[in-house]
């Protein structure tokens, strides 16, 4: 990844084709959000939100996978969300992405429901009483559950996609059975998951999920990834999904 820093506290990062606006010292995008852009992998789809969109960068490697795809990016903070709106123009995809300057416990009647094919996110997965609060508030709403819970962004979920929609997001493994337990409350069905390890010797701490809305029971489990080998450098398939 090239980094170019630029004034006023704002650097220019180029990944995947991608160059992405972002705070030096703020909240930044980290390979979770490279890692859940490769493991969505429906063949078509035409309608695509990405919940909580930081920066844009999911989005926008989303409109590049899917050429034909139109996606809408929903950011509360509004810091984030206007630099979302100049990488939107900087990658030159602002006819096929829409962005949305709001909370997502407030998308009912703002954003079409049963519409979408795909949803997506790299939510905030720590609870308010699981580690200490990062002092910068980009940072502190990322990562713990200041203004979204797990059970709201997947009613979120299940209220803009179509039926058989897929939802597609990211989460700390302490909390997997609570992910299950939820989707299928919300009616639904975890499809798919790929669990994160450092390396070959560590615990996976995040793993990816994909659950369908109003599916049936069919779950698979991908092969485990691993961002680092046993050198401590990039694994081959981390490379893989940085480069291309």
């Amino acid at each position: 990844m090239d980094n170019v820093e630029q004034d006023g506290g704002i650097s220019l990062d180029t990944i995947k084709n991608v160059r992405i606006l972002q705070r030096q010292k703020g909240y930044r995008f980290s390979i979770d959000a490279l890692l859940l852009a490769d493991f969505v992998n429906p063949k078509n789809p035409r309608h695509i939100a990405d919940f909580g969109a930081g920066s844009g960068i999911i989005g926008i490697l989303l409109a590049q996978k899917y050429p034909a795809a139109f996606v809408h990016l929903i950011e509360l903070q509004k810091g984030l969300y206007e630099l979302a709106n100049k990488n939107v123009a900087l990658n030159n995809v602002t006819e096929r992405i829409k962005m949305h300057h709001l909370n997502i416990n407030d998308i009912y009647g703002n954003i079409s429901s049963n519409t979408f094919d795909l949803a997506v996110s790299n939510p905030p997965y720590r609870k308010l009483q699981s580690g200490e609060l990062n002092p910068d508030d980009e940072k502190a709403a990322a990562r713990h559950e200041l203004n979204l819970t797990l059970d709201e962004l997947i009613k979120a979920a299940f209220y803009v996609l179509r039926a058989k929609g897929r939802f597609s997001f990211i989460y700390q493994t302490s909390r997997f059975v609570e992910v299950i337990e939820t989707l299928r409350g919300r009616n639904f069905e975890p499809r798919r998951v790929r669990f994160i390890y450092a390396n070959a010797k560590s615990e996976a701490k995040i793993f990816l999920i994909e659950a369908v809305k109003e599916g049936r029971a069919q779950l698979k489990l991908d092969p485990p990834f691993f961002v680092y080998d046993d050198t401590g450098r990039y694994s081959a398939k981390t490379l893989e999904i940085l480069s291309t």
